[in-house]
């Protein structure tokens, strides 16, 4: 019952050894900055941290030296006990649409998806592709983002272009974050005790990528990514949604190509490309200090959030429960509040210092007096890919 969870990025591997009975990480770590001579490795295991920094190349040295500084730590890999690998995948396309063992084929597909998402599938499968040879006698398990938007309506998962183009190229409405919504929606009926069935929910997962989502009875029924991750809320280096003709203006006017254009709205847009830097504390603090570029940034940031927000409780009709996850949901009391500021009419009523408190626990933040029940529930995909993964292979 004991799963390495990997969470393979561009730039960066995160991992976790989870035990899933306890429901408790029981060491985590990450890699940073692959590719460069000053990457850097932590792991914190029993409340310390083992860090070192050196060159690593490439993902199969960022794993291999995750292992190493795992035994460093005091947990190695051979005495972890671990008995399945669950791995984070963002894009599932029409394929894949739960948990799924991993084989040659699921890698050779999940490395065709990668034309969804350049970004993220790639490096999944760097990911998949290491920890398979480290670890060739554990199973291991593919969690999609993509999953728990896989049953979208059609209303609300397909797109107005024309309809044999869409389904040549598997044009429509994905979704990701999708072990995150999933599991925040279902802690947040465990907390109050609900009926998963009885609640509509809006869950806003706000962190580096930043989405939104509209639950009904347990179900998924809206969200604001699309096709890719880029759709959307504003993030910290993605536009999220923007008029598809500035595509088509960047490449006539500013003579960017594709790839150049790719790069300008995934990387350099979005809280960076307004006010330069991606940290929300950073942000706050310029903002604090009078910085006129990071206050646009942050209003504009809210001001796309209310949209969703506005959008989500006409979609669902009713609303019982609003919730903030991940970074800057868990941690930014300034983004709640603005985000849902003089929403009274509509049944929202924050409490400021319910709102003000600094905790890692699922917490109710607002009124008494509210119809709505506004709550802070911390994520943890790495629990949830963990269970998943030992589901599959204990079943």
């Amino acid at each position: 019952m004991t799963v390495l969870v990997i969470n393979s990025g561009s730039s960066s591997v995160k991992f976790q050894v989870v035990d899933v009975e306890r429901a408790d990480g029981v060491l985590h770590g990450i890699v940073e900055r692959i590719g460069e001579s000053d990457a850097t490795v932590a792991v914190t295991y029993r409340g310390e941290t083992t860090e070192r920094t050196l060159e690593i190349p490439d993902h199969d040295a960022a794993l291999r030296t995750a292992f190493e500084t795992m035994a460093e730590a005091g947990l190695s890999l051979a005495d972890a006990g671990v008995t399945a690998v669950g791995h984070r995948v963002v894009h599932g396309g029409t394929v894949f649409s739960e948990p799924t063992l991993i084989d040659d084929d699921v890698v050779a597909t999940v490395d065709r998806l990668s034309a969804l998402a350049p970004l993220h599938n790639p490096a999944n499968v760097k990911g998949i592709e290491v920890a398979r040879r480290e670890l060739p006698d554990v199973p291991q398990v593919a969690v999609f983002d993509t999953a728990f938007f896989h049953a979208l309506p059609a209303a609300a998962s397909t797109y107005a272009i024309d309809r044999d183009v869409a389904r040549e190229h598997d044009i429509k409405r994905y979704g990701m974050h999708g072990t995150s919504h999933e599991y925040v929606s279902g802690r947040v009926a465990e907390f109050l005790e609900r009926d998963p069935q009885s609640l509509n929910q809006i869950v806003l997962h706000l962190g580096n990528g930043a989405s939104a989502s509209a639950v009904r009875g347990g179900v998924a029924v809206d969200t604001t990514m699309g096709l890719t991750p880029l759709e959307g809320l504003v993030m910290g280096t993605r536009s999220g949604d923007i008029d598809p003709g500035i595509v088509m203006h960047l490449r006539r006017s500013a003579d960017l190509d594709v790839d150049g254009i790719d790069t300008l709205l995934n990387r350099r847009s979005g809280i960076k490309g307004l006010s330069g830097v991606t940290d929300f504390r950073e942000l706050r603090r310029l903002v604090d200090d009078g910085d006129d570029d990071a206050r646009l940034a942050f209003d504009v940031y809210v001001h796309r959030l209310r949209k969703y927000l506005g959008a989500y409780m006409i979609g669902l009709g009713r609303v019982d429960v609003v919730t903030f996850t991940a970074g800057v949901g868990e941690n930014s009391p300034e983004v709640r509040a603005a985000a849902l500021a003089d929403l009274e009419n509509y049944g929202i009523v924050l409490d400021s210092e319910r709102n003000a408190v600094r905790s890692k626990d699922a917490r109710v933040i607002s009124a008494d007096s509210s119809a709505v029940t506004v709550l802070v529930v911390p994520t943890d995909e790495e629990l949830a890919i963990a269970r998943a993964a030992v589901a599959l292979t204990s079943s």
